[in-house]
This record gives C-alpha cells, structure tokens and sequence, in this order.
C-alpha cells in the first residue's frame, strides 16, 4: 500500500494454532477475522514454528495491506519479519498495537510508538522499549473466540530454552482475583495460561499457596469444573507439595497435574539453568500419587549439550515415570530465537527413539521427539 493511501478496515490473520493470540487481540483492536490476506490492514501474530507458512503467505499475496507481525518469532527476530512485514509489534501489544493502528489510520509517523520496529530509509529502526503492562487494565479475550484465561505473566527463572523472560519479563504479574473471576463467567470449564500456575501471586520463586487458594476459593462460587495446572499451564516439580495438592483435590475437576521435569540429567539441567534437580521432579510425581492425581510429566530431548548418557538418564527417569504410572508428554528441543540456544541444534536422538515408541504405543507416552515429525 502507497504512502498516505487512506486505510479502513483492520483483519486479524486467524489460524487454529494462533487462536488463543488472537482471542486477545480482539479485546484490544476494532478488526474482523479473516483465513487470507484483505486490503487494509493486516494483523498475524505467530510462532518460530509458524514463521515460514505466513512469510510465504505475505509474500505471494496481492492485496493492498499495511502487515503487521507480532508473537514470539517476531518480537525476537524483528529484522527478519520485515522482510516482508511493514511494522513488528516487540513482545506486549495491549498498548503498543492500538496506538499503531491509530497512527496508520490517521496517516501519522509511527516514530513516536513504543515497542515496534519498522523500516525507514533502508534502516531498521526499533523504538524505545515499552514498559510492562499492568494485566487488570486489558481483558485476556474477547468473544467470539474464548481462551484459557491468563492469570500471570513473566517469569522469574531464566531457563536457556525458553522465550518466556525473554518476551515478557523475569517478573512475574497477575491478574487480579476479581478480574479473573469476571471472565471465568464466560466459561464452561475454568481453564488457565501461567508459566506456573503454583506461583499466582508470588514471585515465582516461592509459592504464596494462600493466593492460590483464595483464587480457587473464588472460582469456586461458580459452580463451574476447575482445571488448574494443566494444559495450556504447568507447574514447576518444586512448587509441588502437599498443600498444593491439597488444595486442587479440594477446589479443582483435574484429577491429572502437568509438571516440567525437561531431563533427567542433572548436569542438563544445570546448564540449561533449570533451576531444580531430578530427585524433585521425583518429588512431585509420588506427592501426586499419594492424592491420586496422575503427574503427566515434560521431558525434552535433543538439547544440544546432551550427552548420549545424559539421554539415556532422560529416558530413565520416563521409564520411572510411567512405571509409578504416570504419563510423559516427550518434546524435541527446537531452538528459538532470542533464548542463548538459538543458534544451537538438536543433539541427534536415534539411540532412544525406538524406546520413546515403543511408550508411546503402550499409551504411556505421548508428544513429538523425531526431527522429521514423528509423532504420537
């Protein structure tokens, strides 16, 4: 689209993997939803995963559009997306991304917006970073798309694989109870988003268990099923105890806990900056025992500092795992942009591939842990 040609109308780029963004997106911007590029201005918001698919997308589309990127690849590639983007939105966009859209739609320069990155005589140019946001201020969606409400953000751990301190912070904020609770209504089910869903109202470092409860105590005036540390969320194996669990007998429908474990190698994850050992994934999976409620625990294979001992300790502590019967959900390492291992690659996972299947065949095991996309 042509410098000062007038633009209208504003689309959010919708795909399934995308969807929870874009229920968020909604609650902030005037745009309608569309499945391919419109004239007018174009919203995506996307992952690493995703990158290629929408770069081919924008590149072959013939509209007349103002692109904007935004998402975890983006936000830490921005030079890349404007290849083919006009703007990236870096990290939050509950501020950043209305006050763009009004400056195109109003024909200003962007030069006075926060937090995005554009091109300007063949330069990138990325403005001053934006502070965090305060979550009360913006709702965490908005219909007709519903999502999993996000109930804290940030995070305090700075583990090598992770982009979530790096997009949004190592400290973490959440969302009031109040706030929490008016958007529950909407919902069938009660489901959340956290980087750790023990940590609500904490540091992130050491449980506040007195918040979490007055948060389920409060959800429970609903009447509705409450699912709490369980997918799209998990919880650390060290914020697991007694009266964790306690409390999600008491006031929680999952009868099931989702725990990041990632190796089983303590030397693996002291590189990778963990910041708990083995015995306490461990730990967490026989306390959830003792409250029949099943750990389904994440492990990751294929970290590029991984031995083929540090893999096999990896796929011991699975073995372990679904022997006490529990469930493992097994991931390939997938370096992403703007974490230290970026520009690493996968250690090679031949030598237990064949175990990994022959788990996920029984039923105890489940994920994707072969670079070709092997799956289960």
């Amino acid at each position: 689209m042509t410098q000062g040609e007038k633009v209208e109308k504003v689309w959010l780029r919708w795909r399934r993997k995308n969807s929870y963004s874009i229920a968020a997106l909604m609650a902030l911007v005037d745009a309608e939803l569309t499945t391919e590029p419109r004239n007018g201005i174009m919203l995506y918001s996307f992952a690493t995963a995703q990158a290629a698919e929408v770069y081919r997308e924008v590149s072959a589309a013939r509209v007349k559009a103002v692109y904007i990127a935004g998402g975890p690849h983006p936000s830490a590639l921005p030079e890349e997306a404007l290849q083919y983007f006009d703007y990236v939105v870096i990290g939050e966009a509950e501020e950043t991304l209305p006050e763009l859209i009004d400056a195109i739609l109003e024909g200003r320069p962007a030069d006075n917006v926060l937090g995005i990155a554009y091109r300007k005589e063949g330069r990138t140019i990325c403005t001053a970073e934006r502070p965090a946001v305060d979550l009360d201020r913006f709702p965490p969606f908005c219909g007709p798309i519903l999502a999993p409400i996000e109930i804290s953000r940030g995070c305090p751990w700075s583990c090598a694989y992770c982009q979530t301190p790096r997009l949004f912070g190592s400290r973490m904020r959440h969302r009031s109870i109040d706030v929490i609770a008016r958007f529950a209504c909407y919902h069938k089910d009660i489901r959340f988003t956290s980087p750790n869903s023990l940590a609500y109202g904490s540091d992130g470092r050491k449980p506040r268990l007195e918040k979490v409860e007055a948060l389920l105590r409060t959800l429970a005036e609903t009447k509705k099923p409450i699912y709490f540390g369980t997918f799209p969320s998990e919880v650390r194996p060290e914020f697991v105890s007694d009266q964790a669990l306690d409390l999600i007998a008491s006031y929680c429908a999952n009868r099931t806990l989702c725990i990041g474990a990632q190796s089983g190698s303590p030397k693996v994850l002291s590189a990778i900056s963990r910041g708990h050992g083995v015995e306490q994934a461990k730990e967490a999976c026989d306390l959830c025992h003792d409250w029949d409620i099943v750990p389904r625990v994440d492990l990751i294979f294929g970290l590029p500092m991984e031995s083929r001992e540090d893999q096999r300790l990896t796929l011991e502590l699975a073995k372990w795992i679904v022997a006490t019967g529990g469930k493992v959900r097994a991931h390939l390492f997938t370096p992403l942009p703007g974490t230290p291992l970026a520009q690493t690659r996968p250690a090679p996972v031949d030598e237990v591939a064949s175990e990994l299947g022959r788990l996920a065949l029984e039923g105890k095991l489940t994920g994707s842990w072969a670079a070709r996309g092997r799956t289960a």
